[in-house]
């Protein structure tokens, strides 16, 4: 079983049934090609085609198929950390505020 604890984007072939671990809060999108979700503690599946998306929710298990194409692909994007999102914020306040907050800091 594959886990998704990053942002990955990946195809799935016809045919082939991918079971996937959710390890973080993650968002599903689908970019070429049909996808069925099947996930854990859902009584409903999903039938997902180019452009719609999923949110998922972390420890929850997919099973991802390919249905009426050679093959689809699918992208995982994991948000950024809410602490992280927070500091960028304070960053950009100290900036418009005129405070050097940058000084020996690098932002990836």
């Amino acid at each position: 079983m594959r886990e998704i604890s990053s942002s990955i984007t990946f195809e799935i072939r016809a045919g082939e049934t991918v079971p996937m671990n959710i390890a973080r809060s993650t968002r599903l999108t689908v970019s070429c090609g049909a996808v069925w979700v099947t996930r854990s503690d859902d009584t409903e599946d999903y039938w997902l085609e180019p452009g719609h998306t999923l949110r998922l929710r972390r420890g929850e298990r997919l099973w991802l198929s390919v249905e009426g194409g050679p093959e689809a692909r699918v992208a995982f994007a994991v948000p950024a950390r809410a602490h992280v999102r927070a500091l960028d914020w304070l960053v950009r306040l100290g900036d418009r505020l005129g405070l050097r907050l940058r000084d020996g800091w690098r932002t990836v």
